[in-house]
């Protein structure tokens, strides 16, 4: 015959079982664009950048009321006031023409600027959709483009730059922008294959695979949104790159011409009278130095926000 089950003790209680927690939604900061957010506005140099870039950009789209708010610049150039240096009306002096010289810096920021911007833009694209179809489909395209990427690495920048501009010396902006995108691409698309690359046998991209999904979708839906943050980031750094890349072609004389005006065209101008007024040399230069190295410090952050390694 069976005894009944021993009771537990009186003494023991059991703790009520806990109900069931509710599963915690992802908060906006635990995601990696929030937490590289908050890491860039803890450093001070950023935020000096973005401010810097805020106040280019301004000045670019919007010359005119920056002029009438920090300089007596009456529209009119008189050579009387060639080279005369600063003063308390006119703090940038008078360039080579006797034109107030602050008002034509802040106007000679807007083709630098957008130069800059449609470049990187532009190489972007093309970088993107290059890379993308080499990284994903491999062979003889990726073939392909390798050659055609190591093709255009034997063009130094500067220099296949200027010999197809002097070859068509007759140019504007838009021809200049065509010119830098041809030779800009190539460390974005070898950045964006290798993410590809990467990115393509990842299990998300293998289970979309086989619920059907066709290349197309697997690209751009699946690979693309994943591969693209570094190229960014490479992109962003690159903007300096182009600017000051412009400002050299301008200074060689085989840039933008005159009658436009940017900041290297300016430095040009400048360069032969630097020993005497050397205030037509130095603001175009400190404009042109404080907007590269504000991409520059902006790129290096954003890098280093998004790469769990250097964090």
């Amino acid at each position: 015959m069976t005894s009944p089950p021993a009771s537990p003790p009186a003494d023991l209680v059991l703790p009520p079982a806990e109900p069931a927690r509710p599963r915690r939604r992802l908060a906006s900061a635990d995601t990696p664009s929030a937490a590289a957010w908050q890491e860039l506005r803890a450093r001070p140099l950023v935020l000096a950048a973005l401010a810097t870039l805020l106040l280019i950009s301004l000045m670019a789209a919007f010359p005119e009321p920056f002029v009438a708010l920090l300089t007596h610049d009456s529209g009119r150039c008189e050579l009387s006031d060639s080279r005369v240096g600063p003063s308390l009306a006119h703090p940038f002096g008078f360039d080579l023409q006797g034109c107030d010289y602050l008002g034509q810096v802040v106007r000679g920021s807007r083709p630098s600027l957008v130069i800059g911007l449609a470049v990187t833009a532009g190489a972007l694209l093309v970088a993107v959709v290059l890379g993308l179809l080499a990284g994903f489909h491999g062979g003889w395209v990726d073939a392909a483009v390798s050659r055609l990427t190591d093709v255009f690495f034997g063009l130094p920048f500067v220099l296949g730059a200027t010999v197809v501009l002097v070859a068509f010396p007759r140019h504007g902006l838009g021809a200049m922008t065509l010119v830098l995108v041809v030779l800009g691409w190539t460390t974005m698309t070898r950045v964006m294959r290798a993410q590809v690359i990467a990115a393509k046998d990842a299990d998300y991209v293998l289970a979309a695979r086989a619920g059907g999904a066709g290349p197309l979708r697997l690209m751009l839906r699946h690979i693309l949104p994943n591969a693209v943050t570094p190229v960014v980031v490479v992109a962003m750094l690159n903007v300096g790159n182009v600017i000051s890349g412009e400002a050299t072609l301008d200074f060689l004389g085989v840039g933008l011409q005159y009658p436009a005006l940017s900041w290297g065209l300016q430095l040009n101008a400048a360069q032969a009278y630097f020993l005497d007024f050397p205030h037509l040399l130095a603001f175009p230069a400190l404009f042109l130095c404080a907007t590269v190295l504000s991409f520059i410090l902006l790129g290096d952050a954003v890098r280093d926000a998004y790469d769990p390694k250097l964090r």
